[in-house]
């Protein structure tokens, strides 16, 4: 069997600008992206069906037996089972939603024009639907992913040196360090990942999940549910919120109900505001649509694309949605939607030159010893292409 995670156009559109540079497959949701979700619950690798531009980076993998999945549901062993019952050119359908499809090769190759029998999903699933899910269910995410890891494996042994409080369970990977610090399981479980490191003096109350080779720096105070992705360097005040991987919060600052992409980074003293003085519902840039939308929620912070970068003592507004390798700098506080590849701040903008904005991506990547590659240069020209 071929499985092939495809992105939910509607999904796809809500998650950006975090959608403009992978899949929805490839979002971190708890501890775990949804593909590494689904490959663990299926034990097998899959692909991706996505827009063209990523599909060189993630390409679709075609057989003759081919079930499609959509990314931005959560697994379950009921769902999954109902997904293996699906017969040939069957559709498992819930709430207008294609949960999946079960297609031949000639079916796949001309899904446009193949009308697949409908079977009615009874399963319910964990899902994500808009952006602010990322942060705002993390808490059963975590609880999820949590017990999908550390299942039949047994935890590295915790220093004395810190002070736990709570019932709930901790996990230490291998090679993690973890010193003189408090750790509060009161209201959900604590992992600690592989090679990653919690300095002295650092509270942590779960949920919270921190990635391979992350740091959470001297003194950081953390409220869960709180998921901060690999190779990240966190430190200040962070509550309920979804780092996906490799950026820097490194200093003072408050990050609140609040999602960063990767290879972003905070200087020192950045504050995000997730809460309005009127303590009215608060509303978001939803590219979709092209114009604000209701979160629903009262609590909502900062939304944060790949690659881009604020200032020392930068202040966001309620509910700011940043785009792609946006450079943000000056007094006062940035507007509450700034586009991708945007140089300035309050003060006003300027387009920020691709070439330099790739010369930066570099230098980034190679402080993480990894390659920036012309894959990953030509993805990012597509985005720049579609904000000019």
């Amino acid at each position: 069997m071929n499985y092939i995670l495809f992105d939910d156009q509607v999904v796809r559109k809500n998650l950006l600008p975090l959608t403009f540079t992978r899949p929805v497959a490839d979002i971190r949701f708890g501890i775990l992206t949804m593909r590494e979700k689904w490959e663990l619950a299926l034990d097998v690798s899959t692909s991706s069906l996505t827009e063209g531009y990523l599909s060189v980076k993630y390409p679709l993998v075609k057989k003759d037996d081919n079930i499609l999945i959509n990314s931005s549901i959560n697994p379950s062993e009921a769902l999954i089972k109902e997904i293996h019952n699906l017969k040939t050119d069957q559709a498992l359908v819930g709430n207008t939603k294609v949960i999946a499809m079960r297609l031949s090769l000639e079916s796949l190759e001309n899904m446009d024009s193949v009308e697949s029998q409908e079977v009615k999903l009874q399963t319910e699933s964990v899902c994500i639907n808009n952006v602010w899910d990322l942060f705002s269910k993390l808490d059963e995410t975590i609880a999820i992913d949590f017990e999908t890891i550390t299942k039949g494996r047994k935890s590295q042994k915790l220093s004395d040196t810190n002070r736990v409080i709570g019932e709930h369970p901790i996990f230490i990977e291998e090679g993690a360090v973890v010193e003189f610090s408090t750790l509060n399981t009161s209201n959900g479980p604590i992992y600690i990942g592989k090679d990653a490191e919690v300095m002295e003096n650092s509270s942590v109350r779960g949920p919270f999940a921190l990635g391979e080779h992350a740091v959470l720096k001297m003194g950081a105070i953390v409220y869960g549910p709180t998921s901060i992705g690999p190779y990240s360097k966190i430190g200040g005040e962070v509550s309920n919120s979804m780092i996906l991987g490799y950026s820097s919060k490194g200093h003072a600052g408050f990050l609140g109900n609040s999602v960063l992409g990767e290879w972003c980074n905070l200087g020192a003293d950045t504050n995000t505001s997730n809460l309005k003085n009127t303590y009215d519902l608060v509303r978001i840039w939803n590219y979709n649509q092209e114009s604000f939308v209701s979160t629903g929620l009262q609590f909502c912070g900062l939304i944060m694309g790949d690659h881009s970068k604020s200032s020392i003592n930068t202040m966001f507004n309620t509910g700011t949605v940043v785009g792609v390798n946006v450079n943000i700098f000056g007094t006062g506080f940035p507007r509450q939607f700034v586009p991708s590849y945007s140089w300035g701040g309050p003060s006003g903008y300027k387009k920020y030159n691709f070439k330099k904005s790739i010369e930066v991506a570099k230098r980034v990547y190679a402080r993480r010893d990894l390659e920036f590659t012309q894959v990953d240069e030509d993805i990012l020209k597509v985005v720049y292409d579609k904000t000019i």
